[in-house]
């Protein structure tokens, strides 16, 4: 018997693992619900809810091709023991997982399990995430490779054995309580395709000018990014659509193009940035919680301020931007890009609070949670990684830039729906404006201040320097940048030889 064990890969469509797995006459298409994952820290009721859609249209396109969805909760380990005392496992097949740290140590216990039983575990590549790499040298071109390969069709047909599949628990059962989500996205992989289909044809076309507004982003962006964490699409074949779409823009006549060619571009770029920040997280899988650089642990280690963070997490910090976007966050579990930004930035730096703490609540709120790519953020963001610059946003500036006339504003802070434009980013400066709303929690311009000075004086110690270099040669993409510090590396090590005689 062969198993092909679902993971974050809810599709049958260019699933390589799946597909292999069916070469054998007997399979069980399997998914593992798993309560103590579901227990931890940063998953949540509303991330729940969206893959109970997935799992239903995977059970969907697999009964169509002979075979339901089996589904079983409880703890991987126990599960796969009890399917092979009853049948006999020969051969597991899944994709290799880069998630949080609990499914890390949770297959590296699985692994040496399947070897006690001489089960052969087959692990597939998803996407452009290369295992035991030792360096960025030469992962863009593998990244290429693998995109362009045709996607892996699944089966046309599959044994029909009757294999006891029980109920998906309810997020109840889980201990999931509604975590104030009021507008949830629809998971499943047929909403993924409608939405691939209607922003590559119709609402990506302003994407690059207005994904950085809250007010445009959620329509002009693609939407996809639960569907690509939850891999009801696979990240290949968005982008060979993607790819397809740009040829047929090119044809187009020019007063049709419009705003097409650089939207797509600009798409097309992030695409490729999905991969190369998960990277960091399976090369170094302790980033989820520990400073990729270590100078940083000097820094935001004094006792937490509660009232902060309590204030910042619900959306009552005073800042009519920063409370808008938590609170749409809160109710829609989505929030653009920048925004995104924003919010991690004004916690690391006006409130001075560790991102181990805020990023684990920003894990819970969203349903597009990816961890490769939320823990390189946050750090990024908090200015941890030793290698990137730093990004203080004024959260009075960044209203003013994409929320002019204070529309998102008011949808979501209903305080100041009566506030006029000119005291809508300020409404401290009018206390007229001010008597339902907080007045600011911070003093903006010291706190940046403030927190600028502490970064840049450590950033300048030679010992900073040294660190970043080995981050960068370890994580950074690969721009001329790399050959400057691979040559100041050799030229230090000469150096040092010398001085040895």
């Amino acid at each position: 018997m062969h198993i092909a064990w679902f993971k974050r890969d809810l599709r049958v469509w260019d699933n390589e693992a799946f597909t292999n797995a069916c070469k054998s006459k007997l399979v069980m298409p399997l998914y593992i619900i798993e309560p103590e994952l579901w227990q931890q820290d940063d998953l949540s009721y509303r991330q729940y809810n969206f893959l109970e859609d997935c799992l239903k249209d995977l059970d969907k396109d697999l009964k169509k091709i002979g075979q339901n969805l089996i589904i079983k909760t409880g703890d991987a380990l126990e599960i796969f023991n009890d399917i092979n005392n009853q049948y006999g496992i020969k051969e597991i097949w899944s994709h290799q997982e880069t998630w949080n740290f609990w499914t890390y140590k949770r297959d590296l216990k699985l692994k040496d399990w399947f070897k006690s039983k001489n089960i052969k575990w087959n692990e597939a590549s998803q996407n452009g995430v290369i295992r035991g790499l030792k360096n960025r040298d030469g992962w863009s071109k593998e990244w290429q490779r693998r995109m362009n390969i045709l996607p892996y069709e699944p089966p046309k047909k599959i044994r029909d054995y009757k294999f006891i599949s029980e109920k998906i628990p309810s997020a109840k059962q889980l201990g999931l309580k509604n975590d104030g989500i009021e507008i949830l996205q629809k998971g499943g992989r047929y909403e993924g395709l409608r939405l691939l289909k209607s922003f590559l044809n119709k609402r990506g076309k302003n994407y690059s000018k207005e994904m950085s507004s809250p007010l445009t982003a959620h329509y002009s962006s693609s939407r996809l990014s639960a569907h690509i964490a939850f891999g009801t699409l696979s990240i290949k074949e968005i982008i060979q659509q993607t790819i397809n779409r740009k040829r047929e823009i090119q044809k187009l006549p020019k007063d049709e193009k419009e705003n097409w060619p650089r939207s797509i571009n600009t798409f097309s770029s992030r695409l490729r940035w999905h991969c190369h920040f998960i990277q960091k997280l399976e090369d170094q899988p302790d980033i989820e919680f520990k400073n990729m650089h270590s100078s940083y642990n000097k820094l935001r280690n004094e006792k937490d301020n509660n009232l902060f963070f309590e204030r910042w997490k619900n959306g009552f910090t005073g800042y009519p931007m920063v409370d808008a976007c938590m609170r749409s966050l809160i109710k829609t579990g989505w929030l653009n890009f920048r925004m995104r930004a924003m919010l991690m930035s004004f916690a690391s730096y006006h409130l001075w609070l560790p991102w181990q703490k805020t990023s684990k609540y920003l894990a819970t709120l969203f349903i597009d949670y990816e961890p490769g790519i939320h823990y390189s953020q946050s750090q990024m963001q908090s200015g941890t990684t030793g290698i990137n610059a730093i990004r203080i946003y004024n959260p009075i500036k960044q209203g003013i830039d994409h929320d002019p006339d204070g529309i998102f504003i008011k949808k979501w802070v209903p305080e100041l729906k009566n506030v006029p434009k000119k005291y809508i980013h300020m409404p401290w400066e009018d206390k007229n404006y001010i008597k339902e709303y907080n007045f600011p929690i911070v003093e903006e311009s010291l706190a940046r201040k403030v927190a600028a000075s502490k970064i840049y004086k450590l950033r300048k110690e030679q010992t900073h320097k040294i660190e970043s270099n080995k981050i960068y040669i370890k994580h950074g993409s690969r721009k001329p940048r790399i050959k400057k510090i691979k040559k100041q590396a050799k030229n230090k090590k000469v150096e040092i030889q010398k001085n040895l005689f």
